[in-house]
């Protein structure tokens, strides 16, 4: 009885997923926990294994389609597994049952033409041309996978068994085909009669030639590709729109001098890895940082619902992160109650698994806060645009030495410009500015992290 494949159990705020590749196709013998299919959804790809050993027999739904919760999108047959191994044994039982009546007359040649017995190494496609051709495969040597015989195996037993006759019937009709003239073929045909290699007038492989010449369509030379989004990009720029759509969003700057976070970084990073087996980076010095800046202005951390303004007691920071299908953004839940080398350690996680499409549903969903980092491509500013239902993120940018003056002197500091996007419906000016100043006061002072001033 065929086992169902089916999609897996979406979160609830998921109302549908899309298929991307199928792995196998039908006819292929699959094991249990083989992957099969990606299911991409708004948030993650899901993986798709074989729930049992077998061979997949049908795919119901194709690359690219919409499925949703607990469809059933392929078929397996657990009963067929068994059979490729039930088969390969009858070819060599029956072939040994030949030679026995024709041993009386002569036992001991009946006896070697039995160990030709690896004859159904043969594909289809040379088994008709020797048919064809009248050959024994038998004495057809095999350059295939295992001695198998292949279609050139058998063109090459052809032009060198049949090479005083095939040149005239094969010739005749070659040398009537430059009439049409779109193949090149006929011109090695007056050749072919004076050589006893007429391997070439078997092969349709020259045919289809012309399809080669359909690289110019673009006779401007200007080339267009047109590839739909994916589901994730699809759902990330609805939000998008949406965010500057209902949200009045505005944004602040400041700067910070990192030469005490660098110092510090520097002064411990080697014994921190040794101590934590992770490396000590700017992302948890900021994450500590915007937590405590979030405990003095809780409106920061709060998200309008309807009417409501809604403060959250706790802290779940979002952590931007890049990956091959696009941005995503993993909760780092309770940040407030994580060390340095746990928030460094989660982080480094969610790089690694969101480049792997390893993420959750859960891991994507909620935040209060998100911190994005575009220093790590170069960005000097930015604009960030917040994340719905945030009210407010946190925008990184790259670090670079810069003249500031201080205590009346020009001095080189390594700066970095840092921005606060905000919504105004329930985010003052002042608060936004003071926010992004504790920010500031505690990644110079980072000391004040230690002792939560």
């Amino acid at each position: 009885m065929a086992i169902d494949v089916k999609v897996p159990v979406l979160a609830e705020s998921v109302a549908e997923a899309t298929l991307m590749t199928w792995r196998r196709k039908p006819g292929d013998v699959v094991k249990r926990g083989d992957p099969l299919i990606d299911i991409e959804t708004d948030k993650v790809t899901l993986e798709v294994a074989a729930p049992n050993d077998g061979v997949l027999t049908e795919i119901l739904r194709g690359d690219g389609e919409n499925v949703t919760s607990g469809e059933v999108i392929a078929r397996i047959d657990p009963a067929r597994s068994a059979k490729p191994a039930a088969a390969a044994a009858q070819p060599q039982a029956a072939s040994p049952a030949r030679p026995e009546p024709s041993a009386p007359p002569a036992p001991p040649p009946a006896a070697q033409p039995a160990a030709p017995a690896a004859a159904p190494r043969v594909g289809p496609a040379a088994r008709n041309l020797a048919e064809a051709h009248g050959l024994d495969l038998a004495g057809i040597p095999g350059s295939g996978p295992g001695g198998r015989v292949t279609k050139e195996d058998v063109l090459k037993k052809v032009g060198t068994s049949a090479a005083p006759a095939a040149p005239t019937q094969e010739a005749l009709p070659l040398r009537e085909a430059p009439a049409p003239a779109p193949e090149p073929a006929p011109a090695a045909a007056p050749a072919d009669a004076a050589r006893p290699a007429p391997a070439e007038p078997p092969r349709p492989e020259p045919a289809p030639q012309p399809v080669a010449a359909q690289p110019a369509p673009d006779a401007g030379g200007r080339p267009e590709r047109r590839v739909p989004m994916t589901r994730l990009r699809r759902r990330a720029a609805e939000r998008l729109l949406a965010a500057q759509r209902e949200n009045a969003i505005l944004t602040t700057f400041n700067e910070v001098n990192m030469e005490p976070v660098m110092s510090l970084r520097n002064r411990y990073k080697d014994e921190f890895e040794r101590a934590h087996g992770v490396r000590l980076g700017f992302m948890s010095f900021f994450t500590k940082a915007a937590v405590e800046a979030l405990k003095k202005f809780p409106v920061i951390n709060a998200s309008v619902d309807g009417e409501d303004i809604v403060y959250h007691g706790y802290f779940d920071i979002g952590i931007a992160v890049s990956s091959p299908r696009g941005l995503v953004v993993p909760i780092l839940r309770d940040a407030d109650q994580q060390s340095f080398a746990e928030i460094e350690a989660r982080i480094r996680d969610f790089g690694q698994r969101a480049g792997d499409g390893k993420l959750t549903i859960e891991e994507l969903t909620g935040g209060t806060f998100t911190i994005t980092n575009g220093g790590v491509f170069g960005s000097l500013l930015s604009t960030p645009i917040i994340n719905p239902p945030q009210s407010a993120i946190l925008g990184m940018h790259r670090v670079q030495e810069r003249p500031v003056a201080e205590n009346g002197q020009v001095v080189i500091r390594p700066m970095m410009y840092v921005a606060l996007s905000y919504d105004h419906r329930i985010i003052d000016g002042r608060e936004a500015v003071q926010f992004l100043v504790t920010i500031k006061e505690l990644i110079e002072d980072p000391a004040r992290l230690l002792l939560q001033v």
